[in-house]
């Protein structure tokens, strides 16, 4: 990437001076990563108060910390974010801003996109021809279902009807039924962050970026705050069964968070993430442009509901997680052959932004050629406590 595609001013949120802002920082002296405090243009290191940002997360007073601890060593964020950029590995660059949480995703949460994930479905994954699918599933089913509240009576007698017109999909079941489709989107540790390479497999022909509001939850099931994510999504290999969802997601480098976890307190709060607006644009080396928006107000379940088929009496989470909530956002531009919509192209800088939260910024290469996933839970382990951090 283009050192010049990110700065403070380009990936901070609007209020960076009241905005209270997790990081994480590799630092090759240490040979490992930092969780880090963002105050404006000033980064600061404090993993001798909290190792994880599992751990400060875990903590009551973890705002205060972030706010107001004197931390260690400090960075400039603009060194970090241009060091990021670049690809650099021998100084200081920006990480994912979350560590030993599980990676969770929801999806089919909003009705447009659930009714694209019916198209893919119909095509069998192939692209050719998706606009006469798309005309027929939208005719069919499209602008009732958008106002059918997911679990209800409603949903439940749309759902008899659709079947007995053959219409019935499993998108749909996820879409209105009374459960969510929530799945392990990324290994623990594996997501990247902004300003590093995105990936996708070499031999996929169909895929998109997914811009969504990431939920950071703690061990308790608390919601401490939010951040952005690219869900890169590979509509070929799902379209072809939804049993490959695996290896339509969770390929090296698909996951990216970020460019920080902003932290809830009496000027950001859930209510916030539940009316915020995602802003999508992608800019290929072709000179292609696509933008989109993702609205969280139409989201077709609340957050918390989402967080609650997580965690709970049925499912505990020690480590906490963080929990994509789905996006609205389903490119039907076409690129390059009509009638065959948008894929990505190798280059092809993504930009997924909301005022609130900032930028994540992120380049597309192959699954293949990006930086290898190196840093696990075991490296990490010994790393702390190399350092007398455990």
């Amino acid at each position: 990437m283009d050192p010049n595609a990110l700065s403070p001013g380009s990936v901070l949120p609007v209020d960076p001076d009241r905005a209270t802002l997790v990081a994480r920082v590799h630092e090759p002296e240490w040979g490992g990563p930092c969780v880090a405090a963002v105050r404006g243009e000033e980064v600061v290191d404090l993993t001798a108060l909290a190792p994880t940002v599992t751990d400060l997360l875990e903590r009551d007073d973890a705002g205060d910390l972030v706010r107001g601890a004197a931390g260690g060593r400090t960075w400039r964020l603009g060194d970090l974010l241009a060091a990021t950029a670049a690809g650099r590995r021998d100084v200081p660059r920006l990480l994912a801003p979350v560590d030993l949480q599980l990676v969770k995703a929801a999806g089919v949460t909003f009705a447009r996109s659930m009714l694209e994930r019916v198209i893919e479905e119909r095509t069998g994954g192939d692209p050719s021809g998706v606009e006469r699918v798309r005309e027929m599933v939208g005719q069919a089913v499209g602008g009732a279902l958008a106002r059918v509240r997911p679990g209800s009576p409603e949903a439940a007698r749309a759902k008899e009807l659709l079947i007995a017109e053959g219409l019935w999909s499993q998108y749909l079941e996820v879409g209105i039924g009374p459960d969510p489709e929530v799945f392990t989107k990324a290994p623990v540790l594996s997501a990247v962050g902004t300003g590093a390479e995105i990936g996708i497999l070499a031999s996929s022909v169909w895929n998109n970026p997914e811009p969504e509001a990431v939920l950071a939850v703690d061990s308790r099931g608390r919601v401490r705050g939010a951040a952005l994510g690219n869900d890169v999504n590979l509509r070929d290999v799902e379209g072809r069964s939804a049993l490959l969802l695996p290896r339509a997601k969770d390929n090296n480098a698909s996951c990216a968070i970020g460019p920080f976890v902003r932290l809830f307190d009496d000027g950001f709060t859930l209510d916030d993430v539940r009316a915020l607006d995602i802003e999508l644009r992608v800019e290929g080396q072709d000179g292609f442009v696509l933008q989109g928006l993702s609205s969280m107000r139409e989201i077709s379940r609340d957050v918390l509901d989402l967080v609650a088929s997580v965690h709970g009496a049925h499912h505990q989470h020690p480590d906490g997680f963080v929990l994509f909530t789905g996006t609205l956002f389903a490119p039907t531009e076409d690129r390059s052959v009509p009638g065959e919509g948008f894929t990505h192209e190798p280059g092809d800088l993504v930009r997924i932004a909301s005022p609130r939260l900032g930028a994540l910024v992120n380049t597309v290469t192959t699954s293949e050629t990006a930086p290898p996933w190196e840093f696990g839970i075991t490296a990490l382990m010994r790393n702390l406590a190399a350092r007398g951090l455990l």
